[in-house]
């Protein structure tokens, strides 16, 4: 097995133990039930530069980025911040994973309130240098609302950026995936005749 197919492995068994450890009622066939019935209006704008919130505010939207940029940080290849990471999971709450809205929200200010009392002097998570994000994300790393951030930090960064990640697909090179289709007559005898195809004849080089 080469080492691209380790890497894909790899990412999927990361996915499932995040999920397992995170103890949210979401199941594999939850998270494709859910991408498939809003894949077609996602897909205008989404992940794009101008997309906007529409579940987080800017303050809560800000420390959900921090947290995520620290989840895949940046390095020699882009992170969680660069792939709008924070609009997929702004999106999975106000569409994917609604069941998750209320009790994320929640999470997100006992993070925010138990933040304040550990660095009163601090305008925020999200405004602290990374060395301090960093040890302060150790103290809370094993609470819900970290563990769910995790989850949907690895779902936003290698997703379909239709879904609201993975800008101009950063978290689909990193794992070495070709977002792109071949299609090359013959077909099934049950597509055969649909008229969506269109078949240009192969040239002779």
């Amino acid at each position: 097995m080469d080492s691209l197919s380790l890497s894909r492995r790899s990412l999927l068994h990361a996915l499932a133990a995040a999920m397992a450890s995170a103890a949210i009622p979401l199941t594999w066939a939850e998270i494709a039930e859910a991408a498939d019935s809003v894949h077609l209006p996602a897909q205008a704008g989404a992940g794009a530069a101008g997309a906007k919130l529409s579940f987080l505010n800017p303050a809560e939207a800000a420390d959900v980025e921090a947290v995520a940029a620290q989840i895949i940080p940046t390095d020699d290849s882009p992170g969680a911040r660069e792939a709008g990471v924070v609009y997929f999971i702004d999106r999975a709450l106000a569409t994917l994973f609604p069941q998750l809205a209320g009790d994320y929200r929640a999470q997100l200010a006992d993070f925010q309130t138990a933040f304040r009392g550990r660095h009163p002097s601090a305008a925020s998570f999200a405004a602290l240098p990374s060395d301090q994000q960093i040890a302060y994300l150790k103290t809370v790393d094993r609470t819900p609302f970290f563990t769910t951030t995790r989850v949907l930090t690895l779902l936003g960064m290698f997703s379909l950026p239709a879904y609201g990640g993975n800008r101009d697909g950063v978290g689909s090179k990193l794992m070495g995936v070709v977002d792109a289709h071949f299609f090359r007559a013959p077909f099934g005898y049950y597509d055969r005749d649909y008229p969506g195809f269109v078949i240009d004849p192969v040239k002779p080089k």
